[in-house]
């Protein structure tokens, strides 16, 4: 346990380490040259967000590097021929090679050059566009602090109770959401305050359930929506680490990632049980009115916190024919789906604990009546 957590610090310090050293090169060069890189670090970062097949990019005419048998850092010309690149293509779209790992494949062949100034210059048009990713694609959030829901919980995802501050007089623009086409001329947005439970999560604005479950949101269709856009973030995250994997040392990184990691878990599961429950109150319904006598097959919604993603596990609680509908057949249903989940080793222990809540909310339901 020691050697593993003793690998997981030298790796750590490694990655700092190279944050620190690129972060100190990017400073490094003259402005002109900082900002050529940041329009081509941009450019790389929204090909790779966006699903592109391919990307142009080129290195900066010169660079400040150190050279050997140099002392001091020089400014050394990139020639002409050296400077315009591009990764993947429409063909390897077409086979679904991903752009970010064909860009990765190509840059780190040029980091591999010779020539001392191509391969620093790729390195800072690395650093740029994930920088760019992290800091300029994602929205900024609030400073949270979540705590786990219990000791089978590996990623904290309820809001600590006192990370609430005191209510204010003054609304600031993250305690609120600008509503359009409800603001009179000469005045400002109307700033509609978010709910208490709201504020104590990273990105307010996302927050589609109240703490028992309640829809905050204006339709179910919103809170998906709400979930996909935590789910994009994360993965705008995940790439800037795929492709350059020290800037997950940056302060920022840190913070956005606990901030929407927790949010995406306790809004995506609570979204799973809002969809569970929707599913009981249709049966019920479909039930009372006999539509039911001939068979009937549950897909249930559960959010995965391997994969932070809503997912779909299917079972069937009456075989298609002329059956009268009994209650007893969802608690017979529900009980062997209960066993399967319980040894599914695909499952972590908190998804496999958070589904068979699902089901036992199901079991309930009909297991009274």
């Amino acid at each position: 346990m020691s050697e593993t957590k003793s690998k997981q610090t030298s790796l750590s310090d490694h990655l700092t380490e190279e944050y620190k050293r690129q972060q100190a090169l990017f400073s490094a060069q003259p402005a002109i040259i900082q900002r050529f890189l940041e329009v081509q670090g941009k450019q790389i970062a929204e090909a790779i967000v966006d699903g592109g097949s391919q990307v142009r990019f080129s290195l900066p005419d010169r660079i400040v590097c150190t050279l050997e048998n140099v002392d001091q850092p020089a400014l050394v010309t990139i020639p002409q021929n050296q400077r315009a690149y591009s990764a993947g293509s429409f063909l390897n779209r077409l086979r679904k090679v991903e752009l970010h790992k064909e860009l990765r494949h190509t840059l780190i062949e040029l980091e591999q050059s010779p020539d001392r100034a191509v391969s620093v210059a790729t390195g800072l048009l690395r650093h740029a566009a994930v920088t760019h990713m992290v800091y300029n694609m994602l929205p900024a959030g609030r400073s949270v602090a979540y705590k786990l829901e219990d000791e089978e919980e590996t990623i904290p995802s309820v809001p600590e109770t006192d990370a609430l501050e005191p209510e204010s007089a003054i609304t600031a623009s993250t305690d609120a959401i600008a509503e359009e086409g409800k603001n009179e001329e000469g005045r400002g947005d109307l700033l509609v305050p978010f709910v208490p439970f709201a504020r104590k999560f990273f990105l307010p604005q996302w927050v589609a359930f109240n703490e028992n479950g309640d829809l905050l949101a204006k339709s179910v269709d919103e809170a998906n929506a709400h979930v996909k856009s935590m789910q994009r973030f994360m993965e705008v995250l995940f790439l800037a680490v795929a492709l350059a994997p020290y800037i997950s040392a940056d302060e920022e990184y840190a913070k956005k990632r606990y901030g929407m990691l927790g949010q995406l878990v306790n809004q995506g599961r609570a979204l799973a049980v809002y969809q569970t429950k929707e599913i009981i109150a249709r049966i019920k319904e479909r039930a009372e009115s006999g539509n039911l006598n001939r068979g009937l097959s549950l897909s249930l919604p559960y959010f995965d916190d391997q994969e932070l993603r809503v997912d779909i596990t299917k079972f069937e609680v009456i075989p298609a024919g002329r059956i009268m509908f009994v209650p007893a057949f969802v608690v017979r249903a529900v009980r062997q789906e209960e066993m399967k989940v319980s040894q599914d080793t695909r499952l972590n222990p908190s998804t496999r604990k958070h589904l068979l809540h699902l089901l036992e909310l199901l079991e309930q339901a009909f297991g009274t009546l």
